[in-house]
Order: structure tokens, then sequence, then C-alpha cells
């Protein structure tokens, strides 16, 4: 009798861990759907802003006017941090952002780009090429707007310290001999004893 009732426990404990599951399987499902409608809310509203040339046309105005209050900084000490950068060229005008790229390790690049609030402090920061910060002289020069679609091509060069021009693939001889490389077959005596040989 005890074990009927201990087993009639156990299937309500059941049912209600199925039920649990199956609400917490709707709430993901319900979740799930609400996320796949704001991805393709997204989607439409890039493709939507990719296809509209005044959009494009805007966003290229835009990279212009910013890329032309801003310059590139050339030679930046690896330790340099973006506050030192920005107090270097304080005296040019007002910084609005200093940018430091690193690689995909987050290591920096060894150059930056600062954003002014005014355009004349451009060519007030163009008189700061050639000054030194942690003992590094700066190349400064004014920042150049990269035309999308347009790569720059480059010819390619043969390298200097092959003595050779490449030629096509390598025709291995008609066959290998079994003996190895450099190696000639040997002659032996037969094994019987013939005098007149």
């Amino acid at each position: 009798m005890d074990g009927d009732v201990d087993m009639a426990g156990a299937e309500d404990g059941a049912v209600v861990e199925l039920n649990d599951m199956k609400k917490r399987l709707k709430e993901m499902e319900d979740e799930a759907a609400a996320l796949r409608e704001m991805q393709a809310k997204v989607e439409q509203e890039m493709g939507a802003a990719a296809q509209d040339p005044a959009t494009a046309a805007a966003s290229q105005a835009n990279k212009e006017e910013v890329d032309s209050r801003s310059v590139f900084v050339g030679n930046v000490d690896y330790s340099c941090t973006p506050e030192e950068v920005q107090q270097h060229f304080q005296s040019c005008g007002t910084v609005n952002r200093v940018t430091i790229r690193t690689n995909k390790y987050g290591q920096p690049k060894g150059y930056a780009y600062v954003e002014f609030l005014e355009p004349e402090a451009v060519q007030e920061a163009l008189v700061l090429n050639e000054s030194e910060l942690h003992g590094r002289k700066l190349k400064v020069s004014a920042k150049r707007t990269n035309i999308p679609g347009m790569k720059q091509f480059r010819a390619r060069r043969p390298n200097p310290y092959m003595g050779f021009q490449p030629r096509g693939a390598y025709a291995p001889p008609y066959f290998y001999a079994p003996y190895g490389y450099g190696k000639a077959p040997r002659f032996r005596t037969p094994m019987r004893y013939s005098p007149y040989f």
C-alpha cells in the first residue's frame, strides 16, 4: 500500500515537471519568434537604407565632412593613451574624438585619428608634424576620405630575394629509379664460377 502512495506522488511530480517543461518550451518559442521578427525588421530597414541613393549620398557627405575635420597621426607610441594624444593636440582646437586603431588582439597598430570640432584646427594640427610624443616623432597629415568601391591597384613586383622567375609546375622525371636519388645500380657477378666471363 505504501508503494502505491509513493508511485502516485512520483507520477504527480512527473506531471508537474512535464507541464513546467512545456511552459518553458512555449516561452522559448515565443522569444525565438520575437527575435526573428526583430531581425526581419532590422534587415528590412537596412535593405531600404542601402537601396536609397539619397541616404547613401547623405552618409557619404557626412563622412567627407567629418574627414575634413580630422587628421591622421602616424608613428604613435604603442603605450600612448587617447587622453595623451588629446592633450598633445589640445592647443590646435577642441578635440572631439581620438581613435587609436588596434589589431584583433587589442594591441595598438601605431597610428591614430584625431577629430576636431572646427575645420580650421586641422591646419594648426599640421604644424605639429615632426613633434615628439613619448620620444617619437609624430607624422601628422590631413585625413583622406575613402571612396567606396575604389580599391587601389598595385602591380605585383617580383620578389627581390628570388634569383629566378617562377616557372610552371615542377615536372617529375619520366620514371623514378628504384635505387634512390644519385645512386647507380651495382652489377654483381653471378653466383656460379665461370672463368671465361
